[in-house]
Order: structure tokens, then sequence, then C-alpha cells
């Protein structure tokens, strides 16, 4: 089940690409679509929350959650649907899945996580892999501003990483979008002139909204529960297979032979990361003492 709980999920997510592209024939721009994302699945997870009575956030956490919103909702959504207009939803996928590699970098940055040799090697697949992506010749639409924005995407996505390290451990997933996706639609509103979709652009935000955002997450994080955290990494790499695959089928859109090489490379480079073997228990229990110990010293 777990395993059918995450290819699940990675099926749901590897859609947003192909769908988002229907919605923006129907008369949306792609910033209207992260807005509207945000909007409704801030309400889905807003009532969900409710539901269980779990919608307090204690007041020493609420700047961060609700500083999450601007980046990990307004941003991440707003610089993936731009790179999916720019340069199609499977150059987009595959540019959202760099987020290990800027994982990688951050949690050496901010969490002091070591960066041996392996995950040097993961970062170096990952980053020829964005250069075969940028430099082929297909059929695809490849534009400096989509590269662009899918780097973005793929760097604000690898903060949910270090969001979650934290707050994840304290409150419930629906809790932390009740609060973060309002915010984040808050932070997209003076940015939009809004147009008057059709039915067929109403039907994309909606299938985004309850297929793309909140069913996947749920469904993502029970199948969490199932199966060992690197195992499930792998399984959800599937994402921008399918999306490359119904963008190819929906829309026509072809890598050049350079481009689906660069993309099997960043796959590969992310399978490689989540193989990396784990930091020895003693280690990391001496870094957390020393995490704690600085807490302590600056609370003093």
């Amino acid at each position: 089940m777990g395993y059918l709980y995450m290819l699940t999920a990675a099926f749901l997510w590897g859609l947003i690409g192909p769908v988002s592209r229907l919605a923006f024939a129907h008369g949306l721009t792609p910033l209207e679509v992260a807005f509207w994302r945000a909007v409704f699945g801030g309400l889905l997870f807003g009532f969900h929350a409710a539901l269980i009575g779990r919608i307090r956030v204690a007041p020493r956490d609420l700047p961060i959650v609700l500083g999450f919103g601007p980046i990990g909702v307004a941003l991440f959504y707003a610089s993936f649907q731009l790179a999916v207009q720019a340069g199609g939803g499977a150059m987009a996928a595959v540019l959202l899945y760099t987020a290990p590699a800027w994982v990688a970098i951050l949690s050496w940055s901010f969490l002091k996580e070591p960066m041996g040799p392996h995950k040097l090697t993961a970062l170096f697949l990952t980053l020829l892999g964005v250069a075969g992506v940028s430099l082929q010749g297909g059929e695809a639409r490849i534009h400096p501003v989509g590269i662009m924005w899918g780097l973005i995407s793929g760097f604000t996505y690898a903060l949910y990483y270090l969001f979650g390290k934290i707050y994840l451990q304290r409150y419930e997933t629906p809790t932390l979008f009740a609060y973060a996706m309002p915010i984040g639609a808050l932070s997209l509103l003076p940015l939009i002139s809004f147009h008057r979709p059709g039915p067929m652009a109403w039907g994309a935000i909606a299938f985004l909204t309850i297929c793309s955002t909140y069913l996947a997450y749920l469904i993502y994080y029970a199948g969490l529960q199932r199966l060992e955290a690197t195992r499930a990494a792998v399984v959800a790499t599937l994402e921008p297979v399918i999306a490359t695959a119904v963008s190819y089928l929906a829309w026509g859109e072809r890598f050049g032979p350079l481009g689906y090489l660069g993309a099997a490379l960043v796959i590969l480079g992310v399978l490689w990361m989540v193989q990396a073997p784990s930091a020895p228990p003693d280690s990391l229990s001496h870094a957390a003492s020393r995490h704690r110990e600085g807490s302590s010293e600056k609370r003093r």
C-alpha cells in the first residue's frame, strides 16, 4: 500500500504541468493559476485542520509558518507555473527535481550536514543534467527565462525540506498549509490582472487544487508513514517521467537527444542522492546536542 500511495502522489504531481497548460489555453495566466491553487488549497486544508481539531499554531511558531507563505507557496507555485508557460510541462518537472541538489547545499550551509563525495557526485549529475536540458535542440520550447523559473521552483521546493524538518514534527500537514496558503495567495494578489476564464479553465483549477495539491499531499504523507523516506523519495522521482510522458501525449512536447539525456541525468542524480549513506547515529546525536546547547546559550 505504501508504494501504491507514493505512485499515486507522483502521478498526480506529474499532471500539474500538462493540466496547467490547459488552464493557460483557456484564458488563465500562470500567476492566476498559482493564486487560485493557493486560495482553494488553503480552504481545503483549513477545513481539514478544523475538522480534526488541529487548527492552532503556537504563537512562537506563527511568524515562521506565516512567513513560509510568500516563499514556499507564492514564489514556488508562481515560478513553476511560469516555467511551464515558458518551457512546457516536461522541462518544468525536470528542473523542479533539481530540488535534492538545492537541499544538499542548504543542509550543508544551514544544518551543517556533511557534503561528502556521494552528495557531490549527485550534485554534479544534477547540474550536468540541467545543462543538457537547457542546451538540447528538440521541439520543446526552451528559453532562458523558462530555465530560470524552473531552477527557482526547484530551489523553493527544496525549502520544504528545511521547513518540514522542524515544523512537520510539531504540526499536521493541513495545519501548516491552512496558514501558509492564504498568505501565499495574498502575496500574489497585487501582481495579478484577473480574467474571465471558461469552464475548462475552472475545471483545470479544480483538478490542480483537489487532486494535485490537497489529495497529493495527503496521499504522499500516508505513503511516507508506510515506507522508509529513501524508498519514498525514489518512487517520487517518477513525477518528471510522468510529466514528460503526459506532456508528449497531450501537447506534443519533445526533447532532443541531449534533452532526454539531461532529464535522465537529473533523475539519476536524485536517485543517487537519496541512496547516500546516513550519518552514524552518534554523530547525529552529537550534532543535535550541539544544536540544543547553542539554542540554550541564545536563550541565556
